[in-house]
């Protein structure tokens, strides 16, 4: 949910983009576009593949730049999944993941289908924002 509470792939992209507080430029809105289509989860590549597939490229430092905008607005989360694999997860709302090394593919799992027990103590003078789960899974 966006933070008016309403579902950001019902509103057309400069909407949604202003409403978190993001000035909607050209290239903001055409990678919004690409990102708030469905839930999915897209390398910052695929991200620049699928812009450029348009008529007027984008760099590849404004599609990082801008995703990384859009992840501090909380419109993206990132996921990654290893040092050198990072997705954007155009679902902001709390939940975990399962990883397929083998195919690279990236599968939502729901916040109330893992459960903790207990959590270990935090370090002083801090408090616990999130916690996401990426369950690395491979063919047998």
């Amino acid at each position: 949910m966006d933070p008016s509470g309403s579902n950001s792939r019902m509103q057309p992209p400069a909407e949604t983009l202003a409403r978190h507080g993001i000035s909607p430029t050209a290239q903001r809105i055409r990678i919004a576009d690409v990102m708030l289509a469905r839930p999915q989860h897209l390398s910052a590549d695929q991200v620049l593949a699928a812009v450029n597939a348009s008529a007027q490229p984008v760099s590849k430092a404004t599609v990082y730049n801008t995703l990384n905008l859009f992840c501090r607005k909380g419109l993206l989360r990132e996921v990654i999944v290893d040092p050198a694999r990072v997705f954007y997860d155009s679902t902001p709302e709390p939940h975990h993941h399962f990883y397929d090394i083998d195919t690279g593919e990236l599968q939502d799992i729901p916040a109330d289908e893992v459960a903790f027990s207990r959590l270990p103590p935090l370090p002083e003078g801090t408090d616990t924002d999130s916690v996401e789960v990426v369950i690395r899974v491979r063919s047998r």
